[in-house]
Protein backbone atom coordinates (compact mmCIF):
# COMPACT_ATOMS: atom_id res chain seq x y z
CA UNK A 1 0.00 0.00 0.00
CA UNK A 2 0.89 3.52 -0.77
CA UNK A 3 1.73 5.97 1.93
CA UNK A 4 -0.58 8.04 0.22
CA UNK A 5 -2.88 5.46 0.47
CA UNK A 6 -2.25 5.10 4.77
CA UNK A 7 -3.20 8.98 5.10
CA UNK A 8 -6.06 9.65 2.50
CA UNK A 9 -9.45 8.86 3.37
CA UNK A 10 -11.36 10.61 0.58
CA UNK A 11 -12.34 6.43 -0.60
CA UNK A 12 -13.12 5.35 2.88
CA UNK A 13 -17.03 5.37 3.13
CA UNK A 14 -18.84 4.45 6.25
CA UNK A 15 -22.67 2.66 6.48
CA UNK A 16 -25.13 4.35 8.65
CA UNK A 17 -26.12 0.94 9.90
CA UNK A 18 -22.15 0.78 11.09
CA UNK A 19 -23.23 3.72 13.35
CA UNK A 20 -26.79 3.06 13.89
CA UNK A 21 -27.40 4.74 17.01
CA UNK A 22 -26.58 7.90 15.48
CA UNK A 23 -29.12 9.90 13.35
CA UNK A 24 -28.08 10.50 9.87
CA UNK A 25 -27.48 13.95 10.33
CA UNK A 26 -25.46 13.29 13.63
CA UNK A 27 -23.49 10.55 11.44
CA UNK A 28 -22.65 12.58 8.46
CA UNK A 29 -21.38 15.49 10.41
CA UNK A 30 -18.90 13.37 12.28
CA UNK A 31 -17.81 11.25 9.33
CA UNK A 32 -17.02 14.58 7.64
CA UNK A 33 -15.36 15.89 10.47
CA UNK A 34 -12.89 12.77 10.49
CA UNK A 35 -12.34 13.68 7.20
CA UNK A 36 -14.03 10.52 5.21
CA UNK A 37 -15.10 10.89 1.40
CA UNK A 38 -18.60 8.87 1.67
CA UNK A 39 -21.71 8.17 3.23
CA UNK A 40 -23.73 5.39 2.47
CA UNK A 41 -27.17 5.72 3.40
CA UNK A 42 -29.43 3.01 4.82
CA UNK A 43 -33.45 3.15 4.06
CA UNK A 44 -34.22 3.16 8.05
CA UNK A 45 -32.18 6.51 8.31
CA UNK A 46 -34.41 8.17 5.85
CA UNK A 47 -38.00 7.25 7.70
CA UNK A 48 -39.68 10.98 8.08
CA UNK A 49 -37.11 13.28 6.56
CA UNK A 50 -37.01 15.26 3.44
CA UNK A 51 -34.74 12.86 1.08
CA UNK A 52 -33.62 15.48 -1.05
CA UNK A 53 -32.86 17.72 1.72
CA UNK A 54 -31.08 15.15 3.38
CA UNK A 55 -28.99 14.80 0.12
CA UNK A 56 -28.37 18.20 -0.22
CA UNK A 57 -26.79 18.42 3.46
CA UNK A 58 -24.93 15.40 2.55
CA UNK A 59 -23.42 17.23 0.14
CA UNK A 60 -23.21 20.60 2.14
CA UNK A 61 -20.68 18.12 4.33
CA UNK A 62 -18.53 17.41 1.30
CA UNK A 63 -19.48 13.50 1.72
CA UNK A 64 -20.16 11.46 -1.47
CA UNK A 65 -23.35 9.53 -1.19
CA UNK A 66 -22.56 6.20 -2.49
CA UNK A 67 -25.12 4.06 -2.45
CA UNK A 68 -28.63 3.71 -0.72
CA UNK A 69 -29.31 0.60 0.76
CA UNK A 70 -30.81 -1.73 0.53
CA UNK A 71 -33.49 -3.16 -2.08
CA UNK A 72 -33.88 -7.01 -3.14
CA UNK A 73 -36.02 -9.46 -1.36
CA UNK A 74 -37.78 -10.46 -4.43
CA UNK A 75 -38.45 -14.22 -4.32
CA UNK A 76 -42.00 -15.22 -2.20
CA UNK A 77 -44.50 -17.98 -2.37
CA UNK A 78 -47.80 -15.82 -3.22
CA UNK A 79 -47.52 -13.60 -6.49
CA UNK A 80 -49.00 -11.08 -4.24
CA UNK A 81 -45.88 -10.30 -2.15
CA UNK A 82 -43.58 -10.38 -5.65
CA UNK A 83 -45.80 -7.72 -6.38
CA UNK A 84 -45.15 -6.00 -3.07
CA UNK A 85 -41.44 -6.71 -3.05
CA UNK A 86 -41.15 -4.83 -6.90
CA UNK A 87 -43.40 -1.62 -5.18
CA UNK A 88 -40.62 -1.01 -2.76
CA UNK A 89 -37.85 -1.72 -5.28
CA UNK A 90 -39.28 1.16 -7.14
CA UNK A 91 -39.32 3.24 -4.05
CA UNK A 92 -35.66 2.17 -3.42
CA UNK A 93 -34.57 3.47 -6.76
CA UNK A 94 -36.83 6.90 -6.07
CA UNK A 95 -35.32 6.82 -2.65
CA UNK A 96 -31.74 6.91 -4.17
CA UNK A 97 -32.36 9.43 -6.84
CA UNK A 98 -34.03 11.59 -4.60
CA UNK A 99 -30.80 11.44 -2.38
CA UNK A 100 -28.25 11.25 -5.20
CA UNK A 101 -26.94 7.71 -4.48
CA UNK A 102 -25.92 6.42 -8.00
CA UNK A 103 -26.90 2.62 -7.03
CA UNK A 104 -29.38 0.38 -4.74
CA UNK A 105 -27.77 -2.44 -3.41
CA UNK A 106 -29.81 -5.58 -3.48
CA UNK A 107 -29.79 -8.14 -0.71
CA UNK A 108 -31.76 -10.72 -3.46
CA UNK A 109 -33.75 -12.42 -0.83
CA UNK A 110 -34.70 -16.01 -0.16
CA UNK A 111 -37.97 -18.23 1.08
CA UNK A 112 -37.51 -20.92 3.29
CA UNK A 113 -38.61 -24.18 1.92
CA UNK A 114 -38.69 -23.12 -1.35
CA UNK A 115 -36.15 -24.22 -3.93
CA UNK A 116 -33.64 -22.15 -4.50
CA UNK A 117 -33.84 -22.56 -8.49
CA UNK A 118 -37.01 -21.30 -7.93
CA UNK A 119 -36.26 -18.22 -5.62
CA UNK A 120 -33.27 -17.24 -7.84
CA UNK A 121 -35.40 -17.51 -11.07
CA UNK A 122 -37.87 -15.39 -9.01
CA UNK A 123 -34.67 -13.04 -7.81
CA UNK A 124 -33.61 -12.82 -11.78
CA UNK A 125 -37.62 -11.88 -13.14
CA UNK A 126 -37.67 -9.20 -10.09
CA UNK A 127 -34.80 -7.25 -11.36
CA UNK A 128 -35.53 -7.25 -14.75
CA UNK A 129 -38.76 -6.24 -13.50
CA UNK A 130 -37.23 -3.27 -11.80
CA UNK A 131 -34.55 -2.62 -14.59
CA UNK A 132 -36.68 -0.09 -16.57
CA UNK A 133 -37.81 1.84 -13.64
CA UNK A 134 -33.69 2.16 -12.50
CA UNK A 135 -32.69 3.24 -16.17
CA UNK A 136 -35.02 5.87 -16.35
CA UNK A 137 -34.17 7.60 -12.60
CA UNK A 138 -30.46 6.92 -13.94
CA UNK A 139 -30.24 4.24 -10.52
CA UNK A 140 -28.18 1.22 -10.88
CA UNK A 141 -28.48 -2.11 -8.93
CA UNK A 142 -26.04 -3.51 -7.46
CA UNK A 143 -26.59 -7.10 -6.88
CA UNK A 144 -24.87 -8.34 -3.59
CA UNK A 145 -23.93 -12.16 -3.36
CA UNK A 146 -24.49 -13.10 0.32
CA UNK A 147 -22.40 -16.02 2.55
CA UNK A 148 -24.28 -19.34 2.05
CA UNK A 149 -25.47 -19.43 5.63
CA UNK A 150 -27.80 -16.84 4.42
CA UNK A 151 -29.31 -18.84 1.75
CA UNK A 152 -32.27 -19.88 3.32
CA UNK A 153 -34.26 -16.45 3.65
CA UNK A 154 -32.09 -13.86 3.45
CA UNK A 155 -30.22 -14.65 -0.58
CA UNK A 156 -30.11 -17.76 -2.63
CA UNK A 157 -27.34 -15.93 -4.41
CA UNK A 158 -24.29 -16.77 -2.81
CA UNK A 159 -21.24 -16.51 -4.93
CA UNK A 160 -19.64 -13.67 -7.38
CA UNK A 161 -19.61 -16.12 -9.69
CA UNK A 162 -23.85 -16.47 -9.35
CA UNK A 163 -24.17 -12.81 -8.86
CA UNK A 164 -22.18 -12.22 -12.04
CA UNK A 165 -24.05 -14.93 -14.19
CA UNK A 166 -27.13 -12.86 -12.87
CA UNK A 167 -25.97 -9.44 -14.05
CA UNK A 168 -24.30 -10.68 -17.53
CA UNK A 169 -27.72 -12.47 -18.17
CA UNK A 170 -30.36 -9.50 -17.73
CA UNK A 171 -27.32 -7.57 -19.91
CA UNK A 172 -27.86 -4.22 -18.85
CA UNK A 173 -25.11 -1.37 -18.08
CA UNK A 174 -27.87 -0.30 -15.24
CA UNK A 175 -27.17 -3.86 -13.26
CA UNK A 176 -23.76 -4.54 -11.57
CA UNK A 177 -22.45 -6.23 -8.61
CA UNK A 178 -21.52 -5.48 -5.03
CA UNK A 179 -18.47 -7.37 -3.20
CA UNK A 180 -18.97 -7.42 0.50
CA UNK A 181 -15.53 -9.09 2.25
CA UNK A 182 -17.76 -10.73 4.63
CA UNK A 183 -19.82 -13.06 2.61
CA UNK A 184 -17.44 -14.21 -0.24
CA UNK A 185 -13.32 -14.21 1.73
CA UNK A 186 -13.73 -18.05 1.99
CA UNK A 187 -14.73 -18.20 -1.88
CA UNK A 188 -11.85 -19.91 -3.58
CA UNK A 189 -12.76 -18.33 -6.75
CA UNK A 190 -12.72 -15.33 -5.23
CA UNK A 191 -10.04 -13.96 -7.57
CA UNK A 192 -11.12 -15.25 -10.75
CA UNK A 193 -14.73 -13.73 -10.45
CA UNK A 194 -13.64 -10.66 -9.15
CA UNK A 195 -11.11 -10.57 -12.02
CA UNK A 196 -14.32 -11.37 -14.78
CA UNK A 197 -16.56 -8.67 -12.66
CA UNK A 198 -13.53 -6.06 -14.02
CA UNK A 199 -13.41 -6.99 -17.32
CA UNK A 200 -17.21 -7.31 -17.61
CA UNK A 201 -17.23 -3.44 -15.67
CA UNK A 202 -19.54 -5.02 -13.42
CA UNK A 203 -18.05 -4.09 -10.14
CA UNK A 204 -19.98 -1.65 -8.16
CA UNK A 205 -19.38 -1.60 -4.94
CA UNK A 206 -16.70 -3.17 -2.46
CA UNK A 207 -17.98 -3.73 1.52
CA UNK A 208 -15.36 -4.18 3.87
CA UNK A 209 -15.49 -5.31 7.66
CA UNK A 210 -13.84 -8.66 9.47
CA UNK A 211 -14.89 -11.95 10.19
CA UNK A 212 -14.48 -13.01 13.84
CA UNK A 213 -13.20 -16.28 15.29
CA UNK A 214 -15.42 -17.06 17.02
CA UNK A 215 -18.61 -14.95 15.74
CA UNK A 216 -21.40 -15.36 18.64
CA UNK A 217 -23.65 -13.92 16.23
CA UNK A 218 -23.72 -14.53 12.19
CA UNK A 219 -25.33 -11.55 11.26
CA UNK A 220 -24.52 -8.83 14.39
CA UNK A 221 -21.17 -9.63 15.66
CA UNK A 222 -19.21 -8.49 12.27
CA UNK A 223 -15.68 -7.80 12.95
CA UNK A 224 -13.43 -4.39 12.58
CA UNK A 225 -11.38 -4.59 10.05
CA UNK A 226 -7.96 -6.56 11.57
CA UNK A 227 -10.02 -8.10 14.55
CA UNK A 228 -10.70 -11.36 12.18
CA UNK A 229 -9.49 -13.36 9.50
CA UNK A 230 -10.14 -12.30 6.45
CA UNK A 231 -7.27 -11.47 4.00
CA UNK A 232 -8.45 -7.89 3.37
CA UNK A 233 -5.19 -6.35 1.85
CA UNK A 234 -5.27 -9.21 -0.43
CA UNK A 235 -8.88 -9.21 -1.76
CA UNK A 236 -8.15 -5.14 -2.06
CA UNK A 237 -5.57 -5.58 -4.61
CA UNK A 238 -7.56 -8.03 -6.71
CA UNK A 239 -10.35 -5.20 -6.55
CA UNK A 240 -8.22 -2.41 -7.18
CA UNK A 241 -6.74 -4.80 -10.21
CA UNK A 242 -9.90 -5.11 -11.66
CA UNK A 243 -9.44 -1.56 -12.63
CA UNK A 244 -11.98 -0.76 -9.08
CA UNK A 245 -11.60 2.77 -8.08
CA UNK A 246 -14.11 3.42 -5.85
CA UNK A 247 -14.61 3.69 -2.47
CA UNK A 248 -14.12 1.19 0.59
CA UNK A 249 -17.35 1.11 2.60
CA UNK A 250 -17.04 0.21 6.03
CA UNK A 251 -20.56 -1.99 6.75
CA UNK A 252 -19.94 -3.48 10.51
CA UNK A 253 -23.17 -4.96 11.95
CA UNK A 254 -21.98 -5.27 15.67
CA UNK A 255 -24.49 -5.66 18.92
CA UNK A 256 -21.41 -5.07 20.71
CA UNK A 257 -20.36 -2.09 19.16
CA UNK A 258 -23.86 -0.64 18.77
CA UNK A 259 -24.08 -0.58 22.62
CA UNK A 260 -20.55 1.51 22.77
CA UNK A 261 -19.57 4.70 22.43
CA UNK A 262 -20.01 5.87 18.49
CA UNK A 263 -17.68 8.48 18.40
CA UNK A 264 -14.57 5.99 20.00
CA UNK A 265 -15.43 3.45 17.56
CA UNK A 266 -15.30 6.05 14.72
CA UNK A 267 -12.11 6.24 15.50
CA UNK A 268 -11.29 2.97 15.65
CA UNK A 269 -12.78 2.52 12.10
CA UNK A 270 -10.48 5.23 10.55
CA UNK A 271 -7.36 3.58 12.33
CA UNK A 272 -8.52 0.16 11.12
CA UNK A 273 -8.76 1.15 7.61
CA UNK A 274 -5.24 2.70 8.27
CA UNK A 275 -3.70 -0.37 9.72
CA UNK A 276 -5.58 -3.20 7.88
CA UNK A 277 -7.33 -1.91 4.68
Amino acid sequence: MSAAALTDLSRLCVHTITTKPWPVEEAARRFSAAGIGGITVWRDALAGRDIRATGRLLRELNLRVVSLCRGGFFPHAEAAGRQLALDDNRRAVDEAAALGAPHVVLVCGAVPGQPLAESRKQIRDGIAAVLPHAEAAGVKLAIEPLHPMYADSRSAVNTLAQANDLAEDLASPWVGVAVDVYHLWWDPSLETEIDRCGRNGNLLAFHICDWKTPTTDLLNDRGLMGEGCIALRQIRGWVEQAGFAGFHEVEIFSNRYWAGDQAAFLEKIVGAYYQHS
